[in-house]
């Protein structure tokens, strides 16, 4: 019987094949063999072991891996001059001048005023930026309070100066305008509002006694309260510091100020009286900056 090529067939033959894919062996033992399609492996024939990577490949990879983890843990810690910027050459430009660097920016407070910053470029800038909000806080509406921060932050000579003419700046009409009273109270139910947010610093100059630092910075400043006609607004200035190491501490020696640079505003709808005054009584100044 013949199913063709692609089956089987048997047949008769004296010790040969039988002129194929069946036939008899020598011992006259029926034989069939089987063609399988292309493609297909036959279960019951002995199968061949998985190729296994040998152990010295398997090492050569850990090794390279471990090395490029070692490379990638290595780089995170970035470039050294980055991270001490804070006492490098921040007077050259570039955005690191008011970079972090860990240092704690003054050692005290006297009468709630920061001091005792260090005698180097990073603490110029500290002293700086903690004079602009200091100075452009509430508390400079008030005689008591402002006589007490000029004569801490400014040189015994500058204080001098500098007092009369700022009395006469807030003066009783002065503040009238910004509806305080004469001693720069608010009215009833209202909350008046000043405040200065550093937004960077940097070194103009700067010599072992002497540095000149500008401090960029957005202000808060109006009357916040049902019925108030000086809504807070926002401000954009950069506040220039002249300062002298007297005392060992930085004192202010002269400053001055100029608008801007401001950003292009944002279109987000202005917050009520109301929120705006739970915010600034939420949300307290900083006691001190960088």
């Amino acid at each position: 019987m013949s199913l063709g090529d692609d089956g089987y067939r048997s047949g008769q033959g004296s010790g040969g094949d039988g002129g194929g894919y069946g036939g008899y062996d020598a011992d006259d033992h029926h034989l069939t063999r089987t063609r399988l399609p292309e493609g297909e492996v036959d279960p019951y024939a002995p199968q061949r072991r998985p190729v296994r990577p040998s152990r010295n490949l398997i090492t050569i990879v850990a090794v390279v891996v471990l090395l490029v983890a070692a490379i990638a843990f290595a780089n995170r810690g970035g470039d050294k001059s980055s991270s001490d910027s804070g006492n490098g050459s921040s007077a050259k430009g570039g955005s690191s001048a008011t970079a972090p660097s860990g240092v704690k920016p003054v050692e005290g407070k006297n009468g709630g005023i920061p001091s005792g910053f260090a005698h180097d470029e990073q603490g110029a800038q500290s002293a700086a930026a903690n004079f602009a909000v200091l100075m452009g806080g509430d508390g400079m509406f008030k005689t008591d309070r402002r006589h007490a921060i000029v004569e801490t932050i400014y040189t015994p000579a500058a204080a001098a100066k500098l007092k009369q003419p700022q009395d006469d700046a807030y003066s009783p009409d002065f503040l009238k305008r910004l509806g305080l009273d004469s001693s720069g109270n608010p009215p009833q139910g209202k909350t008046f509002i000043s405040r200065t947010v550093p937004v960077g610093t940097k070194v103009e100059s700067y010599s072992e006694d002497t540095a000149k630092v500008s401090v960029w910075y957005s202000g808060l400043i109006g009357m916040a309260g049902a019925g108030s006609t000086d809504p807070v607004r926002t401000t954009w200035k950069t506040w220039t510091f002249t300062l002298k190491w007297t005392d060992g501490d930085w004192k202010v020696e002269d400053d001055s100020q100029r608008d801007g640079p401001a950003p292009v505003p944002q279109d987000v709808p202005a917050a009520s009286a109301e929120d705006i005054t739970k915010a600034v009584k939420e949300y307290g100044g900083f006691t001190y900056a960088r």
